[in-house]
């Protein structure tokens, strides 16, 4: 199987995935946790369908030093109990903000002053931004079928 668009060798396409990469990069460098933004990832392309980057978030998140059977439960957090409240947290924004269109309103407040209990202001836009930024890829690679499987730790690096 392949992708239905090489998205690498089409101008347009290569031109918005570096900005995109370039916004990526600001937040992985913020004070955010990369190992919450690992779980955030993860979870949501795990919702979003999109093979491809649940494959590179679970590779990535492990060649940084996170233990696979936290990954493994990242679909199951709210049963798990080798998360912390703070990623509980995050993991629970991540979802009200990656499925907008199952909730009347959005991510609610009782959600969001969750986050904002263990986030301070930097960090929480480091995680509005990851999560709209994670949604961006997933929807794009779910839109031109990007495979999944073969991606090596830090291919993009």
């Amino acid at each position: 199987m392949g992708a239905r668009l090489n998205v690498f060798e089409i101008p347009t396409a290569g031109k918005v995935i570096k900005h995109i990469v370039s916004a990526s990069k600001v937040v992985h460098d913020s004070p955010l946790p990369v190992t919450t933004q690992h779980l955030v990832t993860l979870r949501a392309s795990q919702i979003n369908g999109c093979g491809f980057c649940t494959d590179m978030h679970s590779k990535d998140a492990v060649a940084a030093g996170e233990d696979w059977l936290r990954l493994n439960l990242v679909a199951a957090w709210r049963e798990a109990t080798c998360f912390t409240e703070a990623e509980r947290a995050a993991l629970e924004l991540a979802e009200e903000g990656t499925r907008i269109a199952d909730g009347a309103g959005g991510v609610s407040d009782e959600v969001w002053e969750n986050a904002a209990k263990h986030y301070d202001e930097e960090q929480l836009a480091a995680l509005v931004f990851l999560i709209g930024l994670i949604n961006a890829f997933n929807r794009m690679n779910v839109m031109i079928q990007q495979p999944a499987g073969d991606y090596q730790p830090g291919q993009f690096a």
